[in-house]
């Protein structure tokens, strides 16, 4: 058992090694846009990556929007079950995301996929739309890379095909967007002199 932790930890961290600085870095990036422009941010996923999703636009949502004293609007299309139920019964499993940003989206606004397969068709069909209809389009894959690698602008890929590994490499990331803002990495683009004012609600 020993053994096998150590051998389990020694991948993980290689799959954290995977991890691409440069890409990254432009992720936070489209995340600076959209809070200027006060744009929507949509992520979304299945099994453990809807998991991470959610988790992804909780922390974003609040622990970066109260560190920055401005509001990320972001919205997992994971969390609301009657949406999903209905879209997958009335229509098919497919449609459960691409249906949603139908009703939400708008151009420029940021979708944000996550799928150790890269492949599922449900959020290929998503990106597929996004990507036709104005929004910028971020994909978070394994090693497999699938037809997501091939379709968002951003790509974030762990080089493991092992579901947990890639998953916990994800939440990584999503740790890291979140925690650029947290820790002020990215203080000199967010400063409010940097940001156009909201209106006061």
């Amino acid at each position: 058992m020993k053994q096998w932790i150590s051998n389990y930890l020694d991948a993980q961290k290689t799959a954290l090694d995977s991890i691409d600085a440069a890409s990254v870095e432009r992720v936070v990036a489209l995340l600076v846009e959209a809070l200027r422009a006060d744009r929507q941010l949509f992520v979304f996923g299945n099994g453990g990556s809807a998991a991470n999703a959610s988790h992804f636009a909780t922390d974003l949502g609040k622990g970066s929007s109260d560190k920055l004293g401005r509001r990320f609007r972001v919205l997992s299309l994971n969390d609301n079950m009657s949406w999903l139920t209905a879209l997958g019964n009335d229509y098919s499993y497919d449609e459960v995301f691409r249906r949603q940003l139908m009703n939400y989206a708008r151009p420029g606004d940021l979708a944000i996929t996550l799928s150790v397969s890269g492949s599922s068709p449900n959020l290929v069909k998503a990106i597929e739309w996004a990507g036709e209809n104005g929004l910028k389009t971020v994909a978070m894959v394994g090693g497999k890379r699938g037809q997501l690698a091939e379709l968002a602008d951003e790509v974030l890929v762990i080089d493991s095909t092992h579901y947990g590994r890639v998953e916990d490499a994800h939440m990584g990331i999503c740790h890291m967007l979140c925690y650029a803002f947290m820790e002020d990495a990215v203080k000199e683009l967010t400063a409010p002199q940097a940001m156009p004012c909201q209106a006061a609600s």
